[in-house]
């Protein structure tokens, strides 16, 4: 069994200009969930050369940040390897006794337009005092551990400046408290400070870190000047972030702070780790990005895979990196860009990823009439597929999950479903099949989730579900 990767063409791509108008969608957020037949696991494993570079190159890439889908992203150029620099996103050669070593991603998310409350969306903006000149600080939870790590910002789809005047980074204790012990001030190109410009993501200098695996760490950022309704964002955290007035950057914790179930700026962590390290891209919808799972438990069913991981040391170097984004889809409509617009900056540019699972369409299904949607829907697999070989990566692809007796569950939607899930375990096109609808379907109505396993709204799956899910993924489909 195994999840699939997408990608698309360049032309797909140009969301940074104008963000993609969200629309609301019926069962909530939305997810993709289907089942299928008791078909094979069909399509073919295939082996290609991988990128072993750092980071990936797409699209434009200039000699200060590469243009990743209409997004700027700046970054050291040069990695201070002891007696040698190397460039950033290329594999360090060796020095004296010293290992070759690369940027693997550990942690990420995708960003998107923040929703404002308005057209019937949620408001899901920063609450008061707000994040202008104030101190924010986000939980999260990461996959494989290092001793050297950067951390990445963005303003993808702010429209004005974003100001930081500070970043420490710290392990978590719990709630808002960090271990003070542990509390490292991160730089940009030396100093403490940066603006991003709209549209312009930005890493951190790496700094010395000792970070374990499967840890939780503390992000605090101290803003200067940014809008505070225009905000690029993460709204399905499932964490609980804290915003504190003025500057409290370096406090142990934040006892006065107002909270929210979001994330802001922040989108991701990489680790200098061996040559031999690669990440995996979960990329999919609110299935992936958690709906169902416990706030803060970090149980979403990438967080299960990567503990997984970490206990076979064949896959203990792996990185898992969560692309879900609530309310997605894959071709047209939905919340932030489509998977479309967004495929080379989510995997594509991800550091050192060598695999890609793929587990959305059911919002597309769900919000289409007629069968063109299933037309759609593989089209653009196959784009997803066909680039992501390009760049020496594997797909994975995922049937679609059940979801009778959701709102989306009519006989048009069930046959698209069948009729994408019968191509994804057939068409031999993915490297390799998982399939999660197998895993969690209820044998004795295959239309719907096991009843264990349903959340409550016949779309997502409960704590269990999602563990369940990546139970039944095979760890030797990782090991290579």
């Amino acid at each position: 069994m195994k999840n699939l990767s997408l990608l698309c063409f360049a032309t797909f791509f140009a969301f940074g200009c104008a963000p993609v108008p969200p629309q609301e969608l019926a069962a909530g957020d939305g997810s993709s969930s289907e089942e299928g037949d008791d078909g094979g696991t069909g399509g073919r494993r295939r082996r290609r050369p991988m990128n072993t570079g750092g980071e990936a190159e797409t699209l434009d890439e200039g000699t200060t940040g590469t243009s990743l889908g209409g997004v700027t992203t700046t970054t050291p150029t040069t990695l201070d390897n002891g007696d040698e620099t190397t460039p950033i996103g290329e594999t360090a050669g060796e020095t004296g006794s010293e290992a070759a070593v690369k940027w693997v991603g550990t942690w990420a998310t995708s960003p998107q337009l923040t929703e404002n409350g308005q057209n019937g969306l949620p408001n899901n903006l920063p609450p008061a005092p707000g994040l202008s000149g104030n101190t924010l600080r986000q939980i999260v939870y990461v996959s494989i551990g290092g001793e050297e790590l950067r951390v990445q910002f963005s303003n993808a789809f702010g429209t004005g400046p974003v100001t930081i005047n500070a970043v420490h980074v710290a392990l978590s204790v719990s709630d808002s408290t960090i271990d003070p012990s542990s509390d490292v001030a991160l730089a940009f190109a030396g100093g403490p400070s940066v603006t991003m410009a709209p549209g312009e993501e930005v890493f951190s200098d790496p700094v010395a870190f000792s970070l374990p695996p499967l840890t939780k760490v503390a992000v605090t950022i101290q803003f200067g000047t940014l809008s505070n309704t225009v905000v690029t964002g993460h709204p399905g955290s499932r964490t609980t972030s804290y915003i504190q007035g003025g500057d409290a950057v370096a406090a142990t914790s934040l006892a006065s702070a107002s909270t929210t179930e979001h994330w802001y700026i922040l989108t991701g962590i990489d680790v200098m780790a061996p040559e031999s390290g690669q990440a995996i891209v979960a990329f999919g919808d609110s299935i992936t990005d958690g709906r169902g799972s416990t706030t803060n438990g970090n149980d979403r069913w990438p967080d299960a895979l990567s503990r997984r991981l970490r206990e076979t040391a064949a896959t203990s170097g792996v990185g898992v990196l969560n692309m879900g984004v609530g309310g997605n889809a894959v071709v047209t409509g939905g919340l932030g860009p489509t998977g479309r617009q967004r495929f080379a900056r989510d995997v594509l540019g991800q550091r050192s990823a060598r695999w890609v699972i793929l587990l959305e369409g059911v919002n597309d299904i769900g919000g289409s009439n007629g069968p063109q949607v299933a037309t759609d829907l593989i089209a653009a697999y196959q784009e997803f597929i066909d680039a992501a070989h390009e760049q020496g990566m594997l797909v994975y692809g995922v049937p679609i999950l059940p979801f009778g007796g959701n709102g989306y569950d009519t006989g048009d939607h069930e046959n698209s479903r069948q009729t994408v899930n019968t191509w994804i375990r057939t068409s031999g096109a993915f490297d390799e099949v998982i399939d999660l609808d197998a895993a969690v379907r209820d044998p004795a109505n295959p239309r719907n989730l096991l009843p264990a396993y349903d959340s409550g709204d016949r779309l997502h799956l409960s704590a269990t579900g999602l563990q369940a899910m990546a139970d039944a993924i095979d760890l030797a489909l990782l090991d290579d």
